[in-house]
């Protein structure tokens, strides 16, 4: 497994070994021994999630103030511009977001650490997501940070407004989100 560091810190690219013949391919998508020896993590994970969007859905920025998750954000159809925005306000790189491009042609995965905010915009016709999380969805516990806050300056790859659920339309900017100390 190869793995790029982000601009922020414990936000990791992920790029499996991928085998390929004639046939076809193959690829571990979790292995928890490797995954620990390539980026010194030892996650364990409780859940599974596998969303299917259009063109243009934007899902996020959402977070667990209390039961926390990191994820594991891979695309199984399609491709997303996935994005992570730390919310540790200890933290130098506090409010901070980093965005890449996940596809799945390419395999790579999104490793998002605990107190992080996450979420994805749809850049193909639809896609297919998996992610793999370390607590459980806690509804009670979930925020949802608003996706266009000038203070995050993130850079969404679309043209207008995204296609949003009613919790993501209501998202709160970084200056008024509980964060983490």
């Amino acid at each position: 497994m190869k793995v790029e560091r982000t601009a922020l810190p414990g936000v990791l690219v992920l790029e499996p070994r991928v085998f390929g013949d004639a046939r076809g391919w193959f690829l571990e998508s979790w292995n928890r021994r490797v995954f620990r020896e390539a980026t010194g993590v030892e996650a364990q994970f409780v859940q599974d999630n596998h969303s299917r969007s259009a063109r243009g859905v934007l899902r996020g920025l959402h977070y667990q103030v209390r039961q926390p998750q990191g994820k594991l954000v891979r695309v199984v159809a399609g491709e997303i511009y996935d994005v992570a925005v730390d919310l540790r306000r200890g933290s130098p790189s506090f409010g901070r977001p980093v965005g890449v491009t996940l596809d799945a042609e390419s395999h790579r995965m999104l490793w998002v650490p605990e107190r992080f905010a996450h979420g994805f915009l749809v850049t193909s016709e639809y896609a297919e997501v998996q992610y793999k999380a370390t607590d459980y969805y806690a509804p009670m516990h979930e925020r949802t940070l608003a996706w266009n806050d000038p203070a995050l300056g993130i850079t969404w790859p679309i043209q207008g407004e995204p296609l949003l659920a009613d919790k993501d339309r209501c998202g709160v900017p970084l200056g008024a989100a509980e964060v983490f100390d």
